[in-house]
């Protein structure tokens, strides 16, 4: 196939069956009950140039419900996918445990499925082309969906075929019109990005062949509420899944989930394996009747258990302030590693700011020079610790912990210290 960009301009998928403000995106219930409330925040990718410091920003609610028949946890969309996603600033491959992670979950397919040159491959959201990279290496057929086009031409640039488009019915069509319906469909971190749900879902049942095998990858909401990362709620993420919520979904759009598996990546989230409905050749695993089961056990098909996660996250924040009082106070120095989403949301629920954290590194060339939404603290190259050795560097993108202290362990040698904030603050 020939390696391309879809000139077509990226729309925005119809919001005609999306839920009325205060209505559940999937069932429209009332949204009566608060999972939390983190208050008014900025888009968390909307990084800023030295130019638009002195120029305001918008915030936004960070106020985040759970409906009482589907539970779905979900924030209302305050932001529109065209202004988050047609120029995006998180590219994937710079996180070398997500390069292997794409590795080994191209393996894994490979040899499942008995994929070869025969078969297609569509990723939607694909970003930079660091999953599809890996099928291609491997000679088969593979095309990635992504909406932002400064990612997608990295993705072109690696060797893989992307248009640029968000991923809904109208783009499903196209595909299906020429003749590029997957054997495997796979989403990694889109799902909770995706404001119209019966769009996005509809849309996966029309690409997917007959005999295929959709795969998607999302934190799992009983870890982020069990591991207290309150840190990934952000406005780019609409939605926040259960496997009872998301088995829920699939099933209204005719999708089977057959099997699912827990993996550690992202603080703890799911792989969901779908088919057809009417796809009998796939029988249901007992996976899927197990985590059921562990869900169930743990309240979720209860409103009173989503009544709870508030108060551990005041708890958070009243003690990651009071660690970087006693280190300032104490005339010791504290910067920041990484500028990535869940850091903004962090810093500014928390009211971080340069008097707390002199600045933030990051490898991502895209975000150094530039400043954090709200916060106004810079990204700069990680070159800057060295010069600078500060006595603490709070990670900001925890679940890369243990990479990030294996890169930087260096800063040992004169005493740094690396500090995580979630579940709790804590010097490791």
């Amino acid at each position: 196939m020939i390696d391309y960009i879809d000139p077509a301009p990226a729309t925005v998928t119809a919001t005609s069956a999306q839920a009325a403000p205060g209505r559940c995106r999937h069932c429209q219930a009332p949204l009566g009950h608060t999972f939390v409330d983190l208050g008014m925040s900025p888009p968390c990718e909307s990084y800023l140039s030295a130019e638009q410091l002195n120029r305001g920003e918008m915030f936004y609610p960070l106020h985040v419900f759970v409906c009482d028949r589907c539970f779905l946890v979900q924030l209302q969309e305050y932001v529109a996918p065209a202004a988050i996603f047609s120029e995006y600033a998180y590219f994937s491959s710079y996180a070398e445990s997500w390069l292997a992670h794409a590795r080994a979950y191209t393996d894994q397919m490979i040899a499942r499925w008995h994929l070869t040159s025969a078969h297609q491959v569509v990723e939607v959201a694909s970003n930079d082309g660091y999953l599809l990279q890996y099928f291609v290496a491997r000679g088969i057929p593979a095309l990635g969906v992504e909406p932002a086009a400064n990612v997608a031409a990295a993705a072109v640039a690696k060797g893989v075929p992307t248009r640029v488009a968000f991923f809904g019915r109208d783009t499903a069509r196209r595909l299906r019109d020429d003749r590029l319906q997957a054997d495997l469909l796979i989403g990694n971190n889109v799902l909770a990005q995706v404001p119209d749900l019966g769009d996005f879902v509809d849309a996966m049942k029309i690409t997917l062949r007959s005999r295929g095998v959709i795969t998607m990858e999302f934190p799992h909401l009983l870890r982020l509420i069990e591991g207290n990362q309150f840190d990934t709620i952000y406005h780019e993420h609409f939605s926040y899944f259960s496997f009872i919520s998301v088995r829920t979904i699939f099933d209204a759009h005719g999708l089977t989930i057959f099997d699912v598996d827990e993996l550690p990546t992202h603080g703890g989230s799911l792989r969901i394996y779908a088919r057809h409905a009417e796809d009998a050749s796939k029988p249901v695993a007992d996976a899927v009747g197990h985590l059921l089961d562990q869900e169930r056990a743990s309240g979720l098909d209860r409103i009173e258990r989503y009544s709870t996660f508030r108060r551990q996250v005041e708890e958070t924040k009243r003690s990651l302030l009071e660690f970087l009082i006693g280190v300032k106070r104490a005339g010791r120095s504290v910067v920041g590693y990484g500028a990535p989403g869940k850091g903004n949301t962090l810093l500014n629920y928390c009211g971080i700011r340069t008097d707390f954290l002199e600045y933030t590194v990051d490898r991502n060339p895209y975000k150094q020079g530039k400043f954090l939404p709200g916060t106004h603290i810079p990204v700069c190259s990680p070159d800057k610790i060295d010069e600078t050795r500060p006595d603490y560097v709070l990670i900001l993108p925890w679940n890369l912990k243990d990479e990030i202290v294996a890169q930087m362990a260096h800063i040992r040698r004169w005493g740094g210290q690396f500090v995580v904030p979630i579940p709790h603050t804590g010097v490791c």
